[in-house]
């Protein structure tokens, strides 16, 4: 049984890099299996399809980045200081990247909505509920903000999507330049979407 569940966790680590640093089209089962150094016929004990398996490297890859925004979202810290540092890390994610492999990758869900999503339904649907929860993360941290009078927007629910916009936007133009610093513009893009006046000068980091 170890053997086993190695086995398919050697599957899911060789999928994601592979999909990150080549996408998903390119590649096939064979090359997948070569990778994580499994025979073929563990892939399909696991997984019915390389769409299957695509599903299940989403799942993983959600799982874990939802962790990581519910870290800096929620928290006792003032609700645009919050977003700030959720900027913040995206970009430290983006430069640990570069750092390790030479180049920016970008976001998963972003590169295979761009590829995928008018190929396989499974893989749009999936999409589009990630980015909907990311969505949903970011309004209630919006909602707080215009509680709290710091913001000036009549829907959360909009602007909330605009940054989340935004935020993949910039992202896939690090990619494109190979250059994550290109998300140091996405915090003051997202001060003027939401229509904040001042500049508060508290510590962004504990």
């Amino acid at each position: 049984m170890g053997r086993t569940s190695d086995a398919k966790n050697k599957i899911l680590t060789a999928a994601r890099t592979l999909f990150e640093q080549r996408g998903y089209s390119a590649l096939g089962v064979a090359e997948i299996c070569k990778a994580a150094g499994v025979p073929k016929g563990s892939f399909y004990y696991f997984f019915e399809s390389k769409e299957g398996l695509a599903l299940a490297v989403i799942d993983e890859h959600w799982t874990a980045e939802r962790r990581d925004w519910e870290q800096v979202l929620n928290t006792d810290a003032e609700p645009l200081q919050r977003l700030q540092r959720l900027f913040e890390a995206t970009e430290a994610r983006q430069q640990a990247a570069q750092d390790s492999c030479g180049a920016v990758l970008g976001c998963m869900f972003g590169n295979l909505s761009l590829e995928m999503s008018n190929q396989a339904d499974a893989l749009r649907g999936r999409l589009q509920e990630i980015f909907e929860a990311q969505v949903a993360m970011v309004e209630a941290v919006v909602s707080a903000a215009r509680e709290r009078g710091e913001v000036a927007v009549a829907d959360t629910h909009e602007a909330a999507r605009s940054m989340v916009a935004q935020l993949e936007g910039q992202v896939l133009f690090a990619k494109l330049y190979n250059n994550p610093a290109r998300l140091n513009t996405l915090w003051p893009s997202c001060r003027a979407l939401l229509g904040v006046q001042d500049d508060p000068k508290a510590p962004v980091h504990a």
